[in-house]
């Protein structure tokens, strides 16, 4: 039955990016809207004067204690299921939604389906390029979801889609109990976020929500046995196909590269003796082993909605990726500099470096409680050096004393922004010509910068510096 919201008491369980908007959209619909939110700085309060001035309860400093009469919670997808917000909620039988949720029921019986991508690394790039295919086959649509446009602005607002490119974080997937995508990716998995999750069996558990009621294809990674385990493991509608995609030649029902060709054998007629070419592996930019998977699993999606092969080819080559993904900066010296900040975790920076043959690695920041020994064992014939900054660069420079204790290595003490200027300083005086000095730091970025975007752009502003 659909949720009646006229003068029904919602609790929103933070503001930001989602709560504000969800905040919004429920009052809106005639609901009693309480926003809570643990903190309460300037940000906050701007938000909650905003809402306030609408008629809208906040209460700031404490997102702890359920407001009396409370007969549904939505929440901001980064809070923990563990909160006592929600153990009160679950002991009073109050159901609780994340934004995408929300978002779901609220869509019109004739609204666009969505084709959903999650996966431990390269979500948000994969969503750009099958938003980039979506519109060269001339289709009305938008890159949405944990890429920072908000879902709900999407299916509430005026425009009309034929198809929405939605990426889905594990968060958001958690909070989503009835979301049924058209076709689904997922794209990786490896061990993040398991702090907020509690192991990494229900970190996957939540990732592979998203092949629930698929209607047309479940996409998986043939190289990660996990994402086609969560595919078996899907009560997905009947007809709905299991679609791998892989950076070898593909079995039937799969897509993949033979001779520099991305081909689908998928999504044609007698797949077990024919294959589709739709793109060169020149068309990808970059060109980097795992941007060539996103770009697979992108035109998967495409192709499971019907794409014809030429728009796939031509949304490829039109995509340009963001910034401080593997972006090569400059030439200085016959030595190429890569940023790729936004390699924020072992996974992401094992993708990184397998796309290079002789490595400086700049390295280091907050490694979340990540290890190091066999992202540094299986990187350690492609490095030249290694350059380590910030607050956890010890786990990776003993890493590196274990498994390539041959690799030369600086190990900065400075922590603060300027480092990032003597860190490119030093794997210039390592660097040969051939060799590329890659940004990839498999940490995140708070110890020393205020996020992965500014530590890229101090890179970039360093390798500037040196090319002067």
């Amino acid at each position: 039955m659909p949720f009646e919201f006229q003068g029904k008491h919602v609790t929103v369980a933070g503001l930001g990016v989602s709560g504000v908007p969800a905040a919004k959209v429920l009052h809106g619909l005639g609901a009693r809207v309480t926003v809570v939110n643990d903190g309460a700085d300037e940000r906050a309060r701007a938000q909650a004067a905003e809402l306030e001035a609408l008629g809208i309860t906040v209460r700031l400093g404490d997102g702890d204690t359920l407001p009396d009469g409370t007969e549904l919670i939505v929440t901001a997808p980064g809070w923990k299921p563990t909160k006592p917000l929600f153990t009160a909620a679950g002991q009073a039988g109050v159901p609780v939604w994340g934004d995408v949720e929300l978002a779901w029921r609220l869509r019109r019986p004739d609204s666009a389906p969505w084709l959903a991508v999650t996966g431990t690394n390269g979500k948000t790039t994969t969503v750009q390029m099958l938003a980039s295919i979506l519109k060269a086959a001339g289709l009305r649509t938008a890159a949405v979801g944990n890429i920072g446009v908000s879902l709900l602005d999407a299916v509430t607002g005026d425009e009309e889609y034929d198809v929405l490119a939605v990426e889905l974080s594990s968060y958001q997937l958690h909070w989503a109990p009835s979301l049924r995508a058209h076709s689904a990716a997922v794209l990786n998995l490896a061990p993040d976020h398991l702090d907020w999750h509690g192991s990494m069996e229900a970190y996957a558990a939540d990732k592979g929500r998203i092949y629930e009621g698929n209607r047309v294809a479940c996409v998986y990674n043939v190289a990660d046995k996990a994402t086609e385990d969560l595919v078996r493991e899907a009560d997905v509608e009947e007809g709905c196909r299991a679609i791998g995609f892989t950076l070898g030649s593909p079995a039937p029902s799969q897509l993949g590269v033979v001779d520099g060709i991305l081909v689908d054998r998928a999504f044609v007629e007698n797949r077990h003796k024919n294959a589709q070419e739709l793109a060169e592996v020149s068309d990808v930019n970059p060109p980097a082993p795992h941007n060539i998977a996103n770009a697979l699993a992108a035109a998967a999606l495409a192709r499971a909605f019907g794409v014809p092969a030429a728009a796939v080819r031509d949304g490829l080559r039109a995509f340009t990726p963001d910034a401080h993904r593997i972006a090569h900066v400059a030439d200085v010296d016959g030595v190429a500099y890569v940023d790729d900040s936004k390699a924020t975790n072992t996974h992401a920076t094992e993708a990184s470096l397998a796309a290079y043959e002789s490595i400086v690695w700049i390295a280091g920041g907050l490694a979340k409680g990540a290890t190091f020994d066999e992202l540094v064992a299986g990187a350690a014939k492609r490095l030249r050096g290694a350059v380590l900054i910030g607050a956890d660069r010890a786990l990776i420079r003993e890493a590196l004393a274990r498994h390539a204790p041959e690799v030369p290595v600086v190990d900065l003490e400075r922590t603060d922004t300027g480092a990032m200027f003597q860190a490119v300083q030093e794997a210039r005086r390592l660097a040969r010509p051939g060799d590329t000095v890659l940004l990839a730091p498999a940490c995140a970025s708070m110890d020393m910068f205020t996020n992965y975007n500014q530590r890229g752009d101090a890179f970039a502003q360093a390798v500037r510096e040196l090319g002067a």
